[in-house]
């Protein structure tokens, strides 16, 4: 039994750190004084209102001995005092309510930016993706799932229920010191006979309402424990969910060509199931824990009448005094059993604390992580022992010597799945499974198979991601007719969700249109004109040629059609290792760099 009570109340300070490691940031930040400011406010209205019960409570003993005495005058008199009170009420209330909802939303804002900022620096985003997929077994949640779930929904759950749930628990706490003494002087001594002695129990109502309290609250976690874990899965369904949605959006014209609407309804309706079934389950569970609050709230409401109604019906308290008595042992009651009242809102923020925390900590990892590849500028391409591996731990290549100087021009090739483009992230320092050295160009531009074309106007989709004001229309104009996009010329003030309005050509088209429009000196291209035609794809490549030629760098592709090889001088083979030698830890594949030259 002490084992268990120790190990929760271990749990329960972990959460509080937990809490304060995401919370204190904020109230450190920038924006320090006027967040703790609000707070000290917000804090100054709770007790204020506490002080404007005790004085309701003390307007009950007047306003009921007036009535049970027939007295007009005072019966009046306390209905006017009662205006002032309620008014005091509705202001403090009013006044708390804007001060907490302006806090809270200064505080997500500042959350949701910080964590946004670590989440894009670094490529955090891409690497938390990658160890996601690598570790798609992890069932303790120790990978984060759904990143954008968090920042968006989690962020403002946490904001809104800490100050919800502390303030909460700061007015249960001034409430109750603040009634207790009033409740001990109020409800006497309770007396009983039992086997012909009579005992006296002094300050009754106090400890009625202390172990009607603990004997809820026991009862409550007992009963609604379950529904954290609940609450942590229901979360992660809900957003997985709406993530398939997003694809099936994203990707609505492969679907469609590949007539997947029934696999595609099938993997919604597997992902609608799990939130259905887990909701299921939290229906159930809170409805055993609405059961017995709902008991309980009602229960209390008779309990303070019973107890004082002996002394009531004896003549030794009038009503006023009964009903100061109870609305005593209400508040008395309301501030210890706050627990039991709030363990569904505590279950939701807990869930809610531990997913924040977990991708906090991914975070936190990342950016402390040894980086096994020293990647360094230089005027050439060059690398000393690379080796490249798969995320989970599969080694890809190693012992990579590599040297590319400008005026080269290399195609790199090699069976698929050989690791081609995952050689070219390396070399651009994003993938995290590599080490060695590399010395790669600062201005060298990479380019990928599928590129990214963001929503919106065309001319910010050319430019991307540099400013379209750093360039003039007759440059945007002359760079989609350089890729063979003419048609698009006339349109760079159109907003549409380009990557579903454009083909696959010319989306890669435009993304060859950025590169002329940039001009850089050093180009890794991998696959960019898989979607073209033999015709266009000869044109594009002199064009880019070019283009690297006369800013005195070098290309480096990779391409699976040998046409490709006539824009370059020299030609890299990925190797499959003789059969054998892979299985003993050592890697898949060695790099040819003494291959015949592509070009004729």
């Amino acid at each position: 039994m002490s084992l268990s009570v120790t190990a929760r109340a271990s749990s329960f300070m972990q959460v509080l750190r937990r809490v304060f490691t995401l919370a204190a940031p904020y109230f450190r930040s920038e924006d320090k004084w006027r967040a703790r400011a609000m707070l000290l406010g917000i804090v100054a209205l709770n007790l204020l209102y506490v002080y404007v019960a005790v004085l309701g409570n003390q307007w009950y003993g007047r306003f009921y001995d007036a009535l049970q005495n027939k007295d007009s005058v005072v019966f009046w008199r306390e209905v006017g005092v009662f205006g002032w009170i309620a008014f005091a009420n509705i202001a403090v209330q009013v006044l708390k309510f804007y001060v907490t909802q302006l806090l809270q939303l200064r505080w997500r804002a500042w959350m949701t930016r910080s964590y946004l900022s670590r989440w894009m620096a670094d490529r955090t985003f891409y690497h938390l993706e990658l160890a996601r997929y690598a570790n798609k077994d992890d069932k303790e949640g120790h990978t984060p799932d759904n990143p954008d779930q968090r920042i968006q929904e989690d962020m403002q759950i946490f904001t809104s229920a800490t100050m919800s749930l502390s303030m909460g628990l700061l007015n249960a706490v001034v409430t109750l010191m603040s009634f207790i003494g009033l409740l001990w002087a109020l409800s006497g001594n309770f007396s009983f006979t039992a086997g012909g002695t009579t005992y006296q129990i002094v300050g009754a109502m106090v400890w009625l309402a202390l172990g009607y309290s603990i004997a809820g609250t026991v009862v409550t976690h007992f009963i609604g424990r379950p529904l954290i874990g609940l609450n942590f899965r229901q979360q992660r369904y809900e957003a997985d969910f709406r993530h398939h949605l997003v694809r099936v959006r994203e990707y609505s014209e492969a679907i469609a060509l590949d007539h997947g609407e029934k696999v595609e309804h099938g993997q919604l309706d597997l992902r609608f199931g799990s939130v259905l079934r887990n909701y299921l389950q939290l229906i159930k569970q809170q409805k055993n824990l609405v059961t017995f609050t709902s008991f309980f709230g009602q229960a209390a409401v008779i309990f303070p009448f019973i107890v004082g109604a002996q002394q009531f019906f004896g003549g030794a308290i009038q009503l006023g005094h009964l009903m100061q008595i109870v609305s005593a042992f209400g508040k008395v009651q309301e501030s210890l059993s706050w627990f039991v009242d709030n363990y569904d809102s505590v279950a939701v923020w807990r869930a809610t604390t531990d997913r924040l925390t977990s991708f906090d900590d991914a975070m936190k990892a990342h950016a402390t992580r040894d980086n096994a590849l020293q990647r360094d500028p230089a005027a050439m391409l060059h690398t000393d022992d690379l080796a490249v591996a798969l995320p989970n731990g599969t080694p890809l290549l190693a012992g990579a010597a590599l040297s590319v100087v400008p005026g080269d021009s290399v195609l790199l090739q090699g069976p698929s799945g050989s690791g081609k483009s995952t050689l070219f992230r390396s070399f651009a320092g994003i993938w995290p499974f590599s080490r060695g050295h590399v010395k790669v160009p600062g201005d060298a531009m990479f380019m990928p198979q599928r590129p990214y074309v963001p929503d919106g106007k065309l001319r910010d989709a050319l430019t991307y991601p540099n400013a379209a004001s750093n360039y003039s229309d007759d440059q945007l104009r002359q760079a989609l007719t350089d890729a063979l996009l003419p048609d698009l010329s006339s349109r760079l003030d159109d907003s549409d969700a380009w990557s579903q309005k454009l083909s696959g050509g010319e989306q890669q088209r435009l993304a060859i249109a950025r590169v002329l429009l940039r001009k850089p000196a050093w180009l890794f291209a991998d696959e960019i004109t898989s979607a073209l035609d033999a015709e266009a794809e000869g044109v594009l490549y002199k064009r880019l040629a070019a283009t690297v030629q006369a800013a005195g760098g070098a290309m480096v592709s990779i391409a699976h059609r040998a046409a490709v090889g006539d824009f370059h001088n020299q030609r890299w083979a990925l190797v499959p290792q003789a059969a054998g030698t892979a299985g003993d830890g050592s890697a898949r594949y060695r790099l040819n760099t003494a291959v015949q030259p592509a070009a004729a």
